[in-house]
């Protein structure tokens, strides 16, 4: 790409407040024009006072950050205009690294020590974010300290975008640019959150869990004084027959894959599967960060996966908790969320990219899992999901465990059946959808001979050691729908419509309750053009799930958990108003049977 497009290439960087769950609040901004070396410095003051930035954001400009995101939060909150072009030297670097050993980790200071480029030592740049974020007035000399920090920066990255300017694949990284704008948008926008709710559960929280135990573990019998007893849990095993995997030691493995894995195969595992999951995700809820205006936010760290996909803090983000809790998100009043998703989008892109079309026409039936089970003979041409549901779950666990990699013996313990017929399974899934077969394999020949993997799109997966052919056969697939997520949203941001959040492969908008369905129609073609996009034309199916207020984000699976939790809170909060029972006091109440499944997940 000529850079002599662009007019004017400006080098920029803020310091900014971020409380947990509310918007930035700038302090300085220092902009640096590449060619000229002309430095604008500019306090808080001064930034609140302007209408727009000091700089260009026209189509003659290039607007240059690292970690663009935090930048154009700023912009927002500033009500400045976003610029029209991006580029991320952090997400560029990220490209020529992705999957590498940094020594200094991939934030400016490991991009400037990976180019051999001067920087500000990590302890100096500690101790002045920790002045930038101190409470009260920042006196003159202060000031000046800052704004001097906050110019080395610009330097750095001057420097920084000269050592990588040759390297960069220029349309490309403009698009990921974009991207970065509509992550700072859907940061700003955040999650709608009942607040009432949420503070009732973080109070109540300790004497929910002990009622949760108790209902539970009833059948069980596993738990002692609020903790998980691996011996009992081996001899609830025991009773029931269960067989579980072992680690090298001859323990229980207790891990969350393993109980995920071995629920599927023994409905009765799931309850306590569940109860575990949610013991564990619910704690410190009080990280959940959610602002003054009960919005939910916190960085979504795009680009942060080797798969190029967003990684926000699990903890600190309302989708990276138990999913019945999502019930949380309520749209205020007059308003409405609407939850889109790439229906088996991975199967979907595994059949584009792969041409293999029997697999397309299998995805295109509207349920793969049936119309490969019917390929094969294993149910009449008029079986369906209500007919052969168990047939149909055997098929999706073979499909599955071909996306990620399963063996045989593992696909047999996951589905609870003989080992012979796991091997029968995936041998079925080999005939029926040999070209995607071979190339999956090819894709992975292909890597271990040069190093690394791309995207349709350039985001690439590179190695020097030893990588799993799970790892390589997998990459494709979750790489190529990351941006086809980040498509979509740059697509519906184009249209005006709000963002909410990025959740894996689906998003989250956000209307008035009359404009919905006319959003979500925008939605949709936008999310079926970005299939297109990446995948040649190929486009997937998407599913729409409406939220209008006063409605909650819930579904069959997450409802039951949700009404238990509810139920505990609403009966603790009356007996703690009655004055029947004190804080400290644990809920009553045991389940006669084993739970069922919906009723925990």
């Amino acid at each position: 790409m000529n850079l002599d497009k662009f007019r004017q290439i400006w080098m920029i960087d803020f310091e900014f407040i971020a409380r947990d769950g509310n918007r930035p609040i700038p302090v300085c901004m220092v902009a640096r024009e590449f060619r000229t070396g002309k430095v604008l410095r500019l306090w808080q003051e001064e930034l609140r006072s302007r209408l727009t930035p000091p700089f260009p954001t026209d189509e003659d400009a290039l607007f240059v950050a690292y970690f663009s995101s935090a930048e154009f939060g700023c912009h927002l909150s500033l009500h400045w205009p976003l610029p029209i072009h991006v580029l991320d030297l952090y997400v560029e670097f990220r490209v020529l690294t992705n999957g590498l050993a940094l020594p200094a980790g991939n934030g400016l200071i490991g991009a400037l020590s990976y180019f051999e480029l001067d920087h500000v030592e990590s302890t100096k740049k500690d101790a002045m974010r920790t002045l930038v974020l101190r409470a009260g007035e920042h006196s003159v000399e202060e000031r000046s300290s800052i704004l001097s920090y906050c110019e080395s920066d610009v330097h750095a990255l001057g420097a920084l975008f000269d050592a990588m300017a040759t390297r960069i694949d220029w349309p490309r990284a403009l698009l990921r640019g974009q991207f970065m704008k509509v992550a700072a948008q859907m940061e700003f926008a955040g999650v709608p959150i009942d607040t009432q709710t949420l503070c009732e559960l973080r109070e109540s929280w300790p004497n929910i869990e002990r009622s949760l135990i108790e209902e539970i573990d009833a059948w069980y019998g596993v738990f002692e004084n609020g903790s998980f007893r691996g011996k009992r849990w081996a001899e609830f095993l025991h009773r029931e027959g269960i067989p579980w995997p072992t680690l090298p030691s001859g323990a229980l493995a207790l891990d969350e894959d393993t109980f995920k894995e071995r629920s599927l195969a023994f409905p009765k595992v799931a309850p306590m599967r569940e109860l575990r999951k949610t013991l564990t995700q619910m704690r410190r809820l009080e990280d959940l960060a959610v602002g003054i205006d009960g919005r939910n936010r916190c960085l979504l760290s795009p680009f942060s996966s080797k798969t190029g996909r967003n990684q926000p803090s699990n903890s600190r983000f309302i989708f990276g908790r138990p999913k019945w809790l999502r019930g949380l998100i309520q749209p205020e009043p007059g308003r409405a969320l609407a939850y889109l998703d790439y229906e088996q989008q991975e199967f979907g892109i595994a059949a584009a990219l792969s041409a293999d079309h029997s697999m397309q026409d299998a995805y295109s039936s509207g349920d793969p899992y049936i119309a490969f089970a019917r390929k094969v003979g294993a149910i009449p041409p008029w079986g369906s999901k209500e007919t052969h549901s168990v047939v149909r779950d055997q098929f999706k666990a073979c499909v599955l465990a071909v996306q990620y990699g399963m063996g045989p013996q593992a696909l047999a313990s996951q589905i609870n059946v003989p080992l012979a017929r796991a091997r029968e399974l995936l041998d079925l899934h080999r005939q029926t959808f040999r070209r995607f077969w071979g190339w999956s394999g090819g894709a992975v020949h292909c890597a271990l001979l040069s190093g690394r993997l791309w995207t349709a799109f350039g985001w690439p997966l590179l190695f020097t050691k030893e990588v799993s052919e799970r790892t390589l056969r997998n990459f494709p697939m979750q790489a190529n729908g990351a941006e086809m997520l980040r498509i979509a949203c740059c697509q519906i941001a184009n249209t005006g419509i709000a963002l909410c959040a990025p959740v894996h492969d689906a998003i989250l908008i956000e209307s008035s309750s009359q404009d919905l369905l006319y959003s979500v129609d925008i939605a949709r073609d936008c999310m079926e053009l970005a299939s297109e996009a990446v995948l040649g034309g190929f486009r997937l199916r998407i599913e729409a799930k409406l939220i209008h207020y006063p409605n909650r984000f819930l579904d069959d699976r997450t409802a039951a958990m949700w009404g238990r939790v509810q139920h505990l809170l609403g009966r603790q909060q009356t007996r703690l108003k009655s004055g029947a029972i004190s804080p400290d006091s644990a809920l009553s109440g045991r389940p006669t049977s084993v739970p069922s499944t919906t009723e925990i997940i």
